[in-house]
């Protein structure tokens, strides 16, 4: 059994219900001699990668979506072997080097290069190059994105690289130069709803419009999240009468469980029941980032509004500056230390807030 999202992906640009303007553009780049290196960016859910497979049909034709997947081992300098999975056609190959954390600069090296010394296997091919989509592209290390940057300048002549991010902020800017930049913007309410009455329409159901605007509100932009849960609910409850119950993620009711323990006591003790719930999280797969965007933003509800922007402030501090999330495998040690510092901030706000009372 096939879910909605992918039975109904889009493989045409044709066939996409949103961004017009961007559609006929990717689809003159196809159709011209000199296609460039891209990159790809938005929010999670608003149809990057749909849209780059659709512009490879259009360059490649259907051909290009007989995939195969290939498993390739890398080789460390200090001969740790590194495990990744290649997805590939006759005329691209699909990469996520930050899988291997930092040691993505050597499947950059390795991969880009044995492909731009490699010339088109096929002979009746529309284009004369191959594509390289490289995912997660601001997740890459300084060093793989310098090793990115000569493998552009080197072998543009039998190559194309196609980079697919949520933001560009942390991208180098030689690279961003080197690429035409698509900026692929989160669905609207109207033109989720209509996707997702179009999904309806082809499993021959009515969708009720109200129903339809309570999914595209809670799904924020996120048009996969949407169709997961129309989906969902149309298992739950046929008809989609009534008012619906819209469910969160588990993991996204036990941040909320983590940021209301923060709220209610700061002590010692409350720090480390805290970490134990972190752990917990972050060996069910759940990105620390994920996880300190969602309990931040509920601590933020729960607070007043005289530490709300300290709270967001530390926030991004552990978050960003300095890419301190990406930086070593402890993730741990900066969601504690953001813990703490909140407890304190909230700690330190009651006590004067309390001794103004007297």
């Amino acid at each position: 059994m096939t879910l909605w999202v992918d039975k109904y992906r889009p493989h045409t640009l044709d066939d996409l219900h949103y961004h017009e303007r961007l559609s006929a553009r990717l689809r003159s780049l196809a159709a011209s001699g000199d296609f460039p290196h891209m990159l790809f960016y938005g929010p999670s859910g608003a149809g990057k990668k749909t849209r780059i497979a659709c512009t490879l049909r259009q360059l490649f034709g259907s051909n290009v979506e007989k995939l195969k997947i290939d498993q390739r081992v890398f080789m460390t300098p200090s001969k740790r072997k590194l495990d990744v999975n290649i997805v590939q056609s006759n005329y691209h190959i699909e990469i996520t080097p930050s899988d291997v954390g930092i040691y993505d600069r050597i499947v950059i090296q390795e991969i880009l290069k044995e492909i731009a010394q490699t010339q088109q296997v096929d002979l009746n091919a529309k284009q004369r190059f191959k594509v390289v989509i490289i995912n997660e592209a601001d997740s890459l290390s300084r060093d793989a994105q310098a090793a990115l940057r000569r493998t552009m300048e080197k072998y543009m002549s039998n190559m194309r690289i196609i980079l697919c991010a949520n933001s560009t902020s942390k991208l180098i800017a030689p690279i961003k130069s080197r690429c035409l930049l698509m900026r692929v913007a989160a669905p609207n309410a109207d033109e989720m709803q209509t996707c997702l009455e179009y999904v309806a329409k082809k499993e021959k159901f009515d969708l009720p419009p109200d129903a339809a605007k309570d999914i595209a509100e809670d799904a924020n932009g996120n048009l996969r999240k949407a169709l997961l849960v129309l989906e969902a609910l149309k298992m739950q409850s046929p008809d989609l009468s009534g008012p619906l119950s819209i469910a969160k993620p588990d993991w996204e009711t036990y941040c909320y469980k983590v940021a209301d323990l923060i709220v209610q006591e700061q002590t010692p003790a409350r720090v480390m029941e805290v970490r134990s719930k972190f752990y917990e999280l972050l060996s069910h797969c759940i990105p620390a980032t994920v996880i300190l965007k969602t309990v931040a933003e509920r601590v933020v509800e729960k607070v007043d509004e005289a530490i709300k922007a300290d709270v967001m402030h530390w926030a991004a501090f552990y978050l960003l500056k300095e890419a301190r999330m990406r930086i070593g495998n402890k993730k741990i040690f900066h969601l504690e230390a953001w813990v703490i510092k909140v407890m304190s901030l909230y700690k330190h706000f009651m006590f004067n807030f309390n001794m103004e009372d007297f």
